[in-house]
């Protein structure tokens, strides 16, 4: 690979941080081309882009792209895959299922919208990871259960609150 085909992967891998804002580094070292080629299969299927590249283009991207990854860096050796994704849990469960068949890829790290996970013990906490439009939902409905409570007692207690707002005013 000559120094214009490295800048250019650096760019694509620049640009492919920004695009998709979440990306999973793995280590595929030693992996036949058949394994490589069903994963990618499977990749492809899960609407997630898996890139081979150099440790020093990785980080080469990183370094261009906006965000604090230093703490990734530690983690670029041997062998690097990265997969890039819109949706945060779906590598995370695609190294779950590829490892009921064998031990890698193993998840050196994930970049999940600012937040970095270092390490393969990391891969159950990512599966469970709740989208930002799951959590808004989950906060809108804990919202919306008090006023709903509210709404409903004084609907039912009409009577009541009248006779309690007519006494306060005789009272006044």
């Amino acid at each position: 690979m000559n120094k214009e085909e490295k800048h250019d992967l650096v760019l694509a891998l620049t640009e492919q941080i920004k695009e998709y804002g979440n990306f999973y580094i793995t280590d595929t070292a030693n992996l036949t081309v058949a394994k490589v080629n069903a994963i990618r299969r499977k990749c492809f299927e899960s609407d997630i882009t898996m890139q081979v590249a150099k440790n020093t283009l990785i980080k080469k991207a990183m370094e261009a792209s906006e965000g604090d990854f230093s703490p990734i860096f530690d983690v670029l050796k041997g062998s690097s895959t990265i997969l890039f994704t819109k949706s945060a849990t779906a590598p995370a469960k695609l190294i779950k299922q590829l490892r009921k068949t064998g031990e890698k890829p193993i998840l050196k790290a994930a970049y999940i919208d600012s937040a970095i996970f270092i390490g393969d013990n990391q891969l159950d906490t990512l599966i469970n990871l709740k989208s930002k439009e799951q959590l808004i939902g989950e906060i809108i409905g804990l919202l919306q259960s008090p006023a709903k409570n509210v709404i409903s007692g004084l609907q039912s207690g009409g009577n009541k609150l009248a006779g309690i707002v007519k006494t306060l005013q005789e009272r006044g």
